[in-house]
């Protein structure tokens, strides 16, 4: 046993030394898997950062409610009536005596996108003063709140680096009504970020909305009220409501399009696969061939079948970690913390995300890079296992 460990070392040691002199098909093989590993890390650190944008400003203390049945905001609805009924519900934190309790109202507009000719839909959300209070991390970065009453908005930090016209100062007409910018603002980098915000009245008024709003979001006191919410609800028949955490419900709201990106890059990274495949298969096949006579010499002094194959398996496996690692490091350096917007299925409006090149997703990459190297020098190493010597040593 501890001479095979002992050949493998030599004959490992020996064919790593001589990488240089096969520099250039090891190097395809590297390039290869490098580039599979970029495709693999680079689609999923989409869905990775579309899904921390959805979900990183949620908290298990605040519930979002909306009418029963409803799937998103844009399919609920719910008049005034009901929305003061919700804030006197038991279990709800309050401020200063009054209910942590926000309602609001959610439309799309048209705006022109900042990088390319042509425009997209983006979330105006109208708000009361609580709705500052219910989120934990909203934060005025440039300019001032709006004033109640006034046809002014503040936008998040991501719909302003996507979306145009949309610096301070600035004056945009959607529909019949203008609108002057007065303020950014971040939100723990959630969804928030991606929305314009204004006054609940006035965008009532604006879209003839009357005196109704979509959801209301509350705080809870405790993050074990929920309970005590659902059961009131239940109990009185005034309320048709579906009460759903904030984290829960936007998870599920970030469900469609993740699996949608997940669903498209598994397979392309399977196909970019078969190819890093063959060309490491090649590769390791070239490098046998190039060695029969040295293989050959080890096996008549002495050396063993099994570490001649190993040796040739780890040499792969080490090729394929190269470009694995560099794959990892080019994408983190290019997409990490890239800003892009692409369409919520859910909501049917612009997400303005960063890309998440995660530790995991990195983690990932290496790993497929070597399930590639290893199927890849298998056969070959077969093959050098298998290389009658008497014919081998004839072998020029």
């Amino acid at each position: 046993m501890f001479n095979s460990i002992a050949q493998i070392m030599v004959i490992t040691l020996m064919n790593l030394r001589n990488l240089p002199q096969r520099l250039g098909t090891s190097s395809v093989a590297v390039f290869g898997v490098a580039c599979v590993v970029g495709v693999f890390i680079g689609v999923l650190s989409m869905a990775s950062g579309f899904q921390r944008t959805m979900v990183s400003a949620g908290a298990e203390d605040v519930l979002i409610m909306m009418r029963a049945g409803a799937t998103s905001e844009m399919s609920s609805g719910m008049g005034y009536d009901q929305t003061q009924l919700i804030a006197n519900l038991p279990g709800i934190a309050k401020l200063d005596g009054k209910p942590l309790s926000s309602p609001e109202l959610f439309v799309i507009v048209d705006i022109p996108m900042r990088t390319k000719d042509a425009n997209a839909n983006a979330p105006l959300r109208g708000v009361e003063p609580m709705a500052f209070e219910v989120r934990n991390s909203f934060k005025i970065i440039e300019g001032r709140n709006f004033e109640p009453g006034k046809n002014e908005l503040i936008v998040g930090r991501g719909a302003q680096q996507q979306f145009a016209n949309l610096a301070v100062g600035s004056v945009v007409k959607f529909g019949q009504t203008e609108w002057t910018v007065v303020g950014a603002f971040e939100s723990g980098g959630g969804l928030a970020e991606s929305e314009l915000w204004c006054d609940a009245k006035i965008l009532q008024n604006a879209y003839r909305r009357g005196n109704s709003y979509q959801i209301v979001r509350v705080k809870l006191d405790d993050k074990k009220s929920m309970d005590t919410v659902k059961e009131a609800i239940a109990a009185d028949p005034k309320f048709n409501l579906d009460v759903k955490r904030e984290t829960d419900y936007l998870a599920e709201q970030s469900e469609p399009l993740s699996k949608f990106i997940k669903m498209v890059g598994y397979p392309l990274a399977f196909l970019m696969a078969l190819g890093a495949i063959f060309g490491a298969v090649n590769t390791m096949y070239t490098s046998v061939a190039n060695r029969t006579r040295e293989i050959a010499t080890l096996r008549a002094i002495g050396f063993g079948a099994t570490p001649v194959a190993i040796s040739t398996l780890v040499e792969s496996l080490v090729l394929a970690v190269i470009g694995g690692v560099i794959g990892s490091v080019i994408v983190y350096f290019i997409f990490n913390g890239y800003t892009v917007s692409t369409l919520n299925f859910a909501s049917f409006s612009q997400v303005v995300f960063d890309f998440a090149v995660t530790p995991d997703l990195l983690v990932q990459g290496v790993i497929f890079a070597t399930v590639i190297g290893f199927i890849g020098g298998f056969f070959p190493a077969i093959r050098a296992a298998r290389l009658p010597v008497a014919t081998a040593l004839r072998e020029v």
